[in-house]
Order: structure tokens, then sequence, then C-alpha cells
């Protein structure tokens, strides 16, 4: 704790600044438990992404032999136009909110071209909107985590730090100014008894 002065000024400073951690303190406690739940919650997500895309994943092995074959352009009328986020704010933190994933028309020959091309092309593009999705889960996971970590800091300031030394220099101060009471009251007792004593010789002579 910071040296600090034992005068009544100082003692108000302390008070306002003990009030207004006291007061800061549960907000911070509620923003890091919302950031806990938030975290919780998009992890809970991210796995059952991650989960569907290893499905889709484990589903296009079966055919995806044959893709280099049989379709030209294919990277193309996979790769994203767009990727479409949404905002949403959690605790005071922004995060992206995946919407979805816009693809360029798929422009091949209907008579000569395969008939499953439109399904596979359709397999493909949901395995890569889930990375899409995913990315921006880990993405938001990641930036919560980093609030959190921000958070549950300013938390342990407070608890540990801020709002001890606060009650600590109040209880020197007061204790301070207490025993400058009494000292100042014996010092007027004592000065009443030598004036009373003094008033008392002049009247005996």
């Amino acid at each position: 704790m910071a040296k600090i002065k034992l005068t009544k000024g100082e003692l108000k400073k302390q008070r306002d600044a003990l009030r207004q951690y006291e007061r800061y303190l549960p907000t911070l406690q509620l923003k890091k438990q919302q950031l806990q739940l938030e975290i919780l919650q998009q992890s809970s997500l991210l796995a059952e992404k991650r989960h569907l895309a290893d499905r889709k994943r484990e589903a296009i092995k079966v055919w995806a032999g044959l893709l280099s074959e049989e379709i030209k352009g294919l990277k193309g009328w996979i790769t994203p136009a767009n990727v479409i986020n949404s905002e949403k704010n959690v605790a005071g933190v922004n995060l992206q909110v995946f919407e979805r994933t816009d693809f360029p028309e798929a422009d091949y020959d209907l008579f000569l071209t395969p008939l499953w091309v439109d399904f596979a092309i359709d397999a493909l593009r949901q395995l890569v909107s889930f990375q899409k999705e995913i990315q921006t889960i880990e993405k938001g996971i990641g930036i919560l985590r980093q609030e959190l970590r921000v958070t549950t800091q300013r938390v342990n300031l407070f608890e540990k730090v801020k709002i001890p030394d606060a009650e600590e220099a109040i209880r020197l101060i007061k204790i301070y100014i207490g025993d400058q009471m009494a000292n100042a009251v014996g010092r007027s007792k004592i000065a009443k008894r030598k004036i009373e004593q003094a008033m008392f010789q002049e009247v005996a002579a």
C-alpha cells in the first residue's frame, strides 16, 4: 500500500474511493460470469459444428476421387464469393455471428456433366460453410477469452488490492485521528487544570 496522509481530507478521499470500488466490483463480477457462460456456449457450438464438418468430410471422401477427373473449375465454384456475418454484443464485447456463405454460380454444361455434380458441389459448399462458421466461432472464443482474462485481472485487483488497501488506509487514519483527538482532550484538561490552579493561587494570595 502506498504511503497515505493521516488527515481528515485523506479519510474522505479513501472512503469515496472505497465506495466507488464496491459499486464497480459487482459490475465486473457480473461481466466475468457472462463471459464465462458465453465461452461455454460458444465452445459447445464449436464442438457441434466440428462434428458436423467431420461427418460431411467423411461422406465426401467416398466419392472425392472422382472430382479431379470429372469436374473442371470446381475450386472456383466452392470458393466463397462472400461470407455474411452479423454482430452481437456480450457483456460489452462485439462478436461476429456467422449467417451464411455466398458462392458464385456454378456455370457448367448440364448435358455433358454427370448428374451427381450438383450434389457434389452442394456437399462441398456445405463443408466450406462449416469451415467458415468454425473459423468465426474460434475467433469469437479467442476474443471472449482475452476479455475474460482482462476482466478477471480487474476483479482480482479490486478484491485483493484496491478494496483491502482502502479499508486499511481508513482504519489507520481513523486510529491516528482518534489518537490526536484523545491527545487534544488530554492537553485541554491539563491546560484547564493549570489555569484553575493559577486562579486558585491568585485568590489564595
